[in-house]
């Protein structure tokens, strides 16, 4: 499949019962000079980021420096109205379930935040002050929805790298430096990273871009709004940190999250009483920065950036999850050829679970 599809490198973990049970890779992290792909080359995970801006907003909480149900501008220096509803309050748990009402105006949003071969040169909180503050050079009416926060769901990033931000200001620490603190040491997640600055550079995956019949290699690149897709990864350090979420914040003798915490990150926040006017709670359902997939048949999160397609999804109970990393972009009528690699991950885990019993 990877040949018939032009797909430079992957790899994968299999997880059964909240355990390890089966990793690989195949390809090449670099196809120039022959590197291959390993299931400790790292890699930047795109969206699946959000589920680690997830993890350090519920250690906040935890922490007592945060609260989800709080208007996000008791907590940032500048005042953020929606203009369409300025006298209704953003709270985090919106921004974490996509129903703040923030938008992310293209094409300026993607056109905008990536830097070929550095980290970005903006600070994070200069970008979303000039982003969401009228005057701002970023500032248009289109940045917000007009509908009242709570009230409609729409994918946000900008709405993560917020998020991500808050939880910088009200801890005192960059979210590269928290995550490394409360996640990443704690699990042993030795090849992870947030920049590039900060990246062992020789053992990062080249990135690609088929278009057509030509595969082209893409710079590897810094984001602006990191939070929403910035960390660097490797199956090997996301497995556990997957297996950590899956296992209510335990990984082994080793906790990141308590019981509460984590159940909160993962529990559904939707019912058909409390749900935005757009979602079916059955078909999409939402954690905090966590979500249903495949028609509310998985949990978890995709990723998808210039170069990278990443599946981080788990069965509802939790029994069968698949962890997928791709350093190679497809065209939009090819997407479902990344599908066809996770199903069948997926149904290998099935076996799997049959052998495990």
């Amino acid at each position: 499949m990877m040949k018939k599809n032009d797909m430079v490198g992957i790899s994968a973990a299999i997880i059964v019962n909240k355990k390890l049970a089966w990793e690989n890779a195949y390809g090449f992290a670099d196809r120039e000079n022959k590197r291959p792909f390993t299931t400790s080359t790292v890699m930047n995970i795109a969206s699946v980021s959000k589920t680690i801006t997830g993890a350090c907003l519920m250690k906040a909480v935890e922490q007592g420096k945060l609260n989800l149900d709080e208007d996000i501008n008791r907590y940032l220096p500048f005042k953020l109205v929606n203009p369409y509803h300025p006298n209704d309050m953003v709270t985090l748990r919106q921004l974490a379930t996509h129903t703040s009402g923030l938008a992310d105006r293209y094409p300026f949003y993607t056109d905008s935040l990536y830097f070929p071969g550095k980290d970005s040169p903006e600070p994070l909180g200069d970008f979303l002050k000039n982003y969401f503050v009228p005057g701002g050079r970023y500032y248009a009416k289109e940045n917000f929805l007009d509908h009242k926060p709570g009230t409609y769901r729409d994918y946000s990033n900008i709405g993560a790298a917020l998020a991500g931000y808050i939880v910088e200001l009200k801890t005192g620490e960059k979210l590269n430096e928290y995550s490394r603190k409360y996640i990443f040491k704690p699990l042993s997640m030795q090849h992870s990273s947030w920049f590039l600055s900060e990246t062992d550079l020789a053992n990062h995956a080249k990135l690609y871009d088929k278009k057509g019949s030509i595969i082209e290699n893409i710079p590897l690149y810094g984001c602006t709004t990191y939070p929403d897709g910035g960390v660097r990864t490797s199956v090997d350090d996301l497995a556990k940190f997957f297996i950590c979420l899956l296992n209510d914040g335990t990984y082994g003798n080793r906790k990141i999250l308590n019981k509460q915490s984590a159940q909160e990150m993962l529990k559904f926040q939707f019912d058909q009483t409390n749900k935005p006017e757009n979602v079916d709670p059955g078909k999409l359902n939402s954690g905090i920065f966590w979500a249903t997939k495949m028609g509310g048949k998985r949990i978890g999160h995709n990723g998808s950036d210039p170069g990278v397609r990443t599946f981080m999804l788990s069965d509802l109970n939790k029994e069968v999850a698949v962890i997928f990393f791709s350093n190679t972009s497809l065209s939009e009528t090819e997407e479902d050829k990344f599908f066809d690699l996770y199903n069948l991950l997926y149904q290998y885990g099935l076996i799997l679970k049959g052998m495990a019993k």
